[in-house]
């Protein structure tokens, strides 16, 4: 703000003459806004009455500046605090300017000719300066609204995410995510991990966390518990294509860590976006929970990701962001029962669907320590049948036998696949033996139909 500057006072017949004259100042001031002002003459008959009783106020205050040049804040703020409530949020900031603009305006072309000529500079100097005040006052409101929503929207938010981590599907929930401005029929997609930073610098980060998930197109509900950070986004129905120049722009310098690729329902360019997200989350592990169809139903795929969360030490080597779904052993170890019912229904289900050889043939494999021709040994069968059904298995299953880490998955698979079963029946017997390898080699071993060469290759 600029220094307050000496004036000679104004004469009591000038101001005698303003407060006469303020009646007509402020319905010229209304008069030139309509004018000016297309969207001013569409706005309703209460906002109008509103925008009118400030302009009033205001030029009654400027006489009563004049008279006492050193109330120059009270008398601005007043102005606008005698508005209606819901005027700043009708009207815009840059919309209230151009009105103060406006009002100045007229305030230079018929104020001067109501003083004599000594006086005309001084009282046009005091209209600037007054212009001024009332602009910052405006700014004030302005401001202070801005931070009374942000505050109301901040808490709002907490209440959605909480509403969603407890499963809470009534109507309260769509509400106050409608007024958020989200869409809660869209699908959406989680990420749970650490929130970043520490102190003072964490709130600026999830400020950079809500800017990089918008430039990518998508809306986001943050919600902070602790130094947990759980983030919720949907696509925001910009273009494909749009998002993955955005990507290109944002990641051709980074290699995409590995991993066994998106989860089921979720595209490539959303994957990267939550990879991209995922890089702002704080240190330690991220995890993604399986794509949701709506908020309603989001619940679960968060509570899944909050198990695979707690679970994540257990694989130190997962990508970020890692899916819940490629922690299922580590969570069944954890004590997830969730992981441990789909490790036992989900993983090995097309194996039961083909019989047991298959199946007998896996366990054989992993509890003989991944050894082909021990496994062989055990079944009294070719190593080739061996191969060849380890290669069935990955195809069904589409987990390789052969690679450690999803041999790893399979075996927690058997194990909770014999505990699930144990009530019904024996356990799947892991070494029963299936067709014998003739003692001389000169018979081929066939499996499903495909006949194998005696010491040959299967291609």
């Amino acid at each position: 703000m600029l220094p307050d500057v000496h004036r000679h006072p104004i004469a009591d017949a000038t101001l005698r003459r303003l407060e006469l004259a303020s009646s007509r100042l402020a319905a010229a001031c209304l008069a030139e806004m309509e004018r000016r002002c297309s969207w001013f003459a569409r706005l309703p008959a209460d906002q109008r009455a509103g925008v009118a009783l400030v302009t009033q106020t205001g030029v009654a205050n400027f006489v009563s500046w004049l008279r006492e040049p050193d109330r120059t804040t009270p008398l601005t703020a007043e102005a606008f605090r005698i508005a209606p409530r819901d005027l700043a949020r009708r009207i815009s900031l840059r919309q209230t300017v151009e009105l103060v603009r406006i009002a100045a305006d007229v305030f230079e072309e018929h104020l001067p000719p109501l003083a004599d000529d000594a006086e005309r500079h001084e009282l046009t100097e005091a209209v600037l300066r007054f212009g001024r005040e009332i602009a910052f006052a405006a700014a004030t409101v302005y401001a202070g609204a801005a931070e009374s929503r942000g505050a109301w929207d901040a808490r709002l938010e907490a209440l959605v995410v909480d509403a969603v981590l407890r499963g809470d599907t009534d109507g309260a929930l769509v509400s106050r995510a409608a007024a958020l401005g989200w869409d809660p029929a869209a699908p959406v997609h989680c990420l749970v991990g650490s929130a970043p930073g520490s102190g003072p610098e964490s709130p600026q980060l999830i400020v950079e966390l809500r800017r990089v998930a918008a430039r990518l197109g998508h809306d986001v509900l943050v919600g902070v518990q602790g130094r947990r950070l759980v983030v919720l986004l949907h696509l925001t129905g910009r273009p494909a294509r749009r998002v993955a120049d955005r990507l290109a722009e944002t990641t051709s310098a980074r290699r995409a860590p590995a991993g066994r690729g998106p989860a089921p329902g979720t595209s490539a360019v959303t994957a990267r976006v939550l990879a991209e997200v995922a890089r702002h989350f704080g240190p330690g592990p991220v995890v993604s929970g399986p794509p949701s169809t709506d908020l309603a139903t989001a619940g679960g795929a968060v509570a899944e990701a909050l198990a695979g969360l707690a679970a994540a030490p257990g694989h130190p080597d997962a990508p970020r962001p890692v899916d819940a779904a490629d922690l299922l052993p580590e969570r069944a170890l954890h004590g997830d029962p969730a992981a441990r019912r789909r490790l036992a229904e989900e993983v090995l289900a097309p194996l039961h669907d083909t019989g047991g050889e298959l199946l007998r043939t896996l366990a054989a494999y992993l509890e003989g320590g991944a050894s082909l021709e021990g496994c062989a040994r055990a079944l009294y069968v070719h190593p080739n049948t061996v191969r060849y059904r380890l290669r069935r298995i990955g195809e069904l299953v589409g987990r390789s036998p052969t690679d450690p880490r999803e041999a790893f998955v399979l075996r927690a698979a058997l194990v909770a696949d014999r505990t699930a079963r144990a009530s019904d029946g024996p356990a799947v017997a892991a070494h029963t033996p299936l067709t014998p390898l003739d003692p001389t080699g000169e018979h081929d071993p066939e499996v499903d139909g495909v006949r194998v060469p005696a010491g040959g290759a299967l291609s």
